[in-house]
């Protein structure tokens, strides 16, 4: 029997491990970097073991220094998670010569099914070696690991050279693994995969299939279970794929075994995560299991049944990222005033509480939103509205992208595939602004202890104005409103109620209440679902920037530059340095064709948001005469 356990991992499914764990009366012990020292997982556990390392990222990935920890804290087991080591063979192998208790499978399963290249060889599958035009497009991908880290889509032959190099570099900076490999990429294809759970006397269960398809950067963003839509013949060939992989690597605990369907219903294998993967809630949901519990029970020599039990209804999941889809998905860092979601049976996965910090060393996931209803239609209306009544405080967030996604008409139908966010992007990130938050944001300030003298005027008639800009778009609106003898009004606008907090308004005879917050130390106004900043009424001299300026869209570190000089060249689009930020490479390019006049960055330099990085002047402006 398993009493203590160390969780070898952090943020959100170290707090959900843990939420098994005090169910089950075992007690757990939190593994931490310096950054972490306050976070949530950290908190959660009933002990905590400080990680020493060169940076933060790196942390989570010494294996030597977590198996000490676990030893140190009196732990009898210890749990992987997802992502890090949790499908490090050696680090599997060093868990158990230290006298301690596995969560995972065997080593000789991760081996065998963890690299990526290896595991499609026993499937009978060989990667491409010499590619030619006649094989794009193609796609790199690492070798081990997962969440995306590594791949990259190459359409055109010249620029496969430089697609690996990045490759390898970012895969090994997430896995301390630098292999890649190349296979065709498959246009328009649905990511299908099946949950499998193993014990130790050869039962195998396939619980059932989750679809994974809605996906940026190859990084999935909505999945749901069952996989809409499959006919019966194909459900079988998968279910019996899955298990025949796994009882081929005499598998222990659970793993998933991922497919991608093409258009026609043929089914292709991508690889085998001998791991938990993120989306494991929807299949907990519709099965009613706890696969973590499941996994340690296993994992302490009980069996599973012969057959897994029935499955029930759907289960959706959204992952709420702090990012900006709008802005090539630009991950978004600072503090997370507050975070809720509204709604009975949704299920909030989170690594955060109020008032933490999203940082830049990891990975911008905020949480897991879920949602369970006897049939899909249900399911997916219920998780849109959760999403649309939940309060979330700081970064931006794809809050807005995952409503709209999951009413869009394709995902409603229940046919997306992995292009989804390629198709239609643009119109799921173009503003929808609501014109009255701005209008209740300066209701709300007016009269307040914020703004004391903020209704006289020396001429009644003149009405206040306020100015606002929404973020993320960065749309500025003026507003007006004026005081009166019967309290505040507003062109067009009826106000019933104006307080700190609540601005009632009645437009159209249609009256809508709107939360109006702050938060110390924040310039920002939040509005219902509508994030505002205050503007001055006089431009600071100090935001101006030359034209052409190229800003750091988000901390993190510049990793490398191209080949050029002050002076050179460059054309519109052209890559001119890489920036690593959450173990992933962000590429920078030129925003116009001309001169490159200044250059600041240089790799290894640490860089906060809007930091200067280079200047670009355009053509046009290079080529115009001084005037006399």
């Amino acid at each position: 029997m398993i009493n203590s356990l160390l969780i070898a991992n952090r943020g959100e499914i170290a707090c959900r491990i843990a939420r098994t764990c005090r169910d089950l009366g075992i007690t757990t012990v939190a593994v931490h970097s310096d950054p972490d020292a306050d976070a949530l997982h950290t908190r959660t556990a009933d002990t905590a073991v400080r990680l020493p390392g060169a940076t933060p990222a790196d942390t989570y990935l010494r294996a030597d220094l977590v198996v000490k920890a676990a030893l140190a804290a009196g732990a009898d087991a210890v749990h992987p998670g997802y992502g890090f080591l949790s499908e490090n063979a050696d680090f599997a192998r060093a868990v158990t010569d230290a006298g301690l208790i596995w969560i995972g499978p065997p080593p000789a399963a991760i081996e065998a099914m963890a690299s990526k290249t290896r595991a499609k060889q026993l499937m009978g599958i060989e990667p491409l070696t010499d590619v030619t035009a006649d094989d794009l497009p193609v796609l790199v991908k690492a070798a081990a690991g997962g969440g995306g880290r590594g791949m990259r889509v190459v359409r055109e032959l010249g620029r496969l050279k430089e697609e690996l190099e990045a490759a390898r570099a970012e895969a090994a900076s997430a896995f301390g693994d630098g292999e890649v490999f190349v296979e065709p990429f498959i246009e328009g294809g649905r990511h299908v995969e099946v949950q499998i759970m193993a014990d130790a006397y050869g039962t195998v269960w396939a619980l059932g299939t989750r679809d994974c398809s809605l996906q940026r950067r190859h990084q999935k963003v909505i999945e749901e279970a069952p996989a809409p839509g499959l006919p019966d013949n194909l459900l079988d060939d998968l279910h019996a794929l899955a298990v025949q992989a796994a009882s081929a690597t005499g598998y222990l605990g659970a793993g998933t075994v991922e497919f991608l369907v093409t258009s026609d219903g043929r089914a292709h294998f991508l690889e085998m995560n001998t791991r938990l993967q993120v989306e494991h809630p929807v299949t907990e949901a519709v099965f009613g299991l706890d696969l973590v519990a499941l996994q340690i029970r296993i994992a302490e020599g009980h069996w599973l049944d012969d057959t897994p039990p029935a499955p029930h209804g759907h289960a959706v999941e959204a992952r709420l990222y702090a990012e900006d889809p709008a802005r090539a998905w630009t991950p978004q860092t600072g503090t997370l005033h507050r975070i809720a979601v509204p709604g009975d049976g949704i299920r909030l996965d989170t690594g955060f509480a109020d008032g933490d910090t999203v940082s830049v060393h990891y990975d911008t996931m905020l949480a897991k939103v879920v949602a369970h209803a006897p049939t899909r239609a249900e399911a997916v209306r219920k998780l849109a509205a959760a999403l649309e009544r939940a309060t979330l405080h700081g970064p931006v967030t794809n809050r807005d992208l995952l409503v709209r996604s999951l009413r869009h008409p394709e995902f409603v139908a229940g046919t997306p595939d992995t292009g989804f966010f390629d198709r239609h992007l643009h119109a799921l990130t173009t503003p929808v602004p609501d014109p009255c938050a701005p209008l209740a944001a300066a209701l709300a300030d007016a009269g307040t202890s914020r703004s004391p003298h903020g209704g006289w005027r020396n001429l009644h008639s003149q009405p206040q104005t306020k100015r606002y800009r929404t973020e993320p778009d960065g749309t500025e609106h003026e507003v007006r409103y004026r005081h009166t003898r019967d309290g505040l009004t507003a062109d067009g606008v009826r106000v019933i109620r104006a307080t700190p907090t609540l601005v009632v308004l009645e437009v159209d005879g249609v009256q809508r209440p709107f939360t109006v917050t702050t938060h110390p130390g924040s310039d920002r106004v939040y509005v219902n679902a509508t994030t505002l900043t205050p503007l001055s009424r006089f431009p600071d001299p100090a935001s101006q920037q030359a034209p052409g300026s190229l800003l750091a869209p988000m901390p993190g570190t510049v990793v490398r530059t191209i080949d050029i000089a002050v002076g050179d060249h460059v054309t519109a689009g052209q890559p001119l340095l890489w920036l690593e930020a959450m173990k992933m490479e962000h590429k920078i390019t030129a925003p116009a064709s001309g001169t490159l006049t200044a250059l600041h960055a240089t790799p290894g330099l640490q860089v906060e948001v809007g930091t200067l990085l280079a200047v670009v002047q355009e053509a046009q402006e290079a080529q115009e005469e001084p005037k006399s």
